[in-house]
């Protein structure tokens, strides 16, 4: 269980506040700069420099979790898991060429969508569930991502072959932003959660 790791320095509220902030700020410039916008989505799947760099976030972050967690009976691969991460962090940067930053935003997403799920677990107000679902769209774009990288270069080259799709698609993280930020300022405090 992740749980207590993640609750001992966040809390509901914070996480909401934070992921509200990055959907309206990501989105917006999106709907205000679609033209920068586009052209750094269109060259994201193979830009290796930023697939290394997300993947050392991920690779630090997973091996944190794993001194953190409780592994129960499988304590025993703490050492040998501390061991192989390291190992396999530099066999991706040296042979995973294509699609490095499209692998390494999947294993990202799905390592931040256990403390969204972990801190929205049992909470009382109904509109935290803004929050699991948006990480069970994480999970399931990632396991394509991390699979078929190739999925998210046809998921950008869709969304921006058309304008109207591109201010709804646009529209839509904003709002979704913007209500995760109303929620989690108004509802998620600690007298709601």
């Amino acid at each position: 269980m992740t749980r207590h790791v993640y609750s001992e320095f966040l809390s509901l509220q914070s996480l909401g506040i934070a992921i509200g902030v990055l959907l309206i700020v990501a989105h917006a410039v999106a709907l205000f700069m679609p033209e920068r916008t586009q052209a750094f989505l269109k060259i994201l799947p193979r830009q290796k420099p930023i697939g290394i760099a997300i993947l050392a976030v991920v690779f630090l972050w997973a091996y944190w979790l794993i001194g953190n967690i409780d592994l129960g009976e499988f304590y025993t691969w703490e050492r040998p898991i501390k061991i192989i991460l390291p190992i396999a962090f530099v066999l991706f940067v040296m042979f995973v060429d294509e699609f490095l930053s499209v692998r390494a935003i999947g294993m990202f997403l799905l390592l931040l969508a256990c403390p969204v799920l972990d801190l929205a677990f049992l909470k009382v107000p109904m509109s935290r569930l803004l929050l699991p679902i948006l990480a069970y769209v994480w999970i399931v774009l990632a396991m394509f991502w991390v699979g078929m990288p190739y999925v998210m270069r046809n998921q950008i080259t869709w969304v921006t072959g058309n304008a109207s799709r591109w201010r709804a698609v646009s529209a839509l993280g904003l709002g979704y932003g913007i209500a995760v930020l109303v929620c989690a300022v108004m509802f998620w405090g600690e007298k709601g959660a």
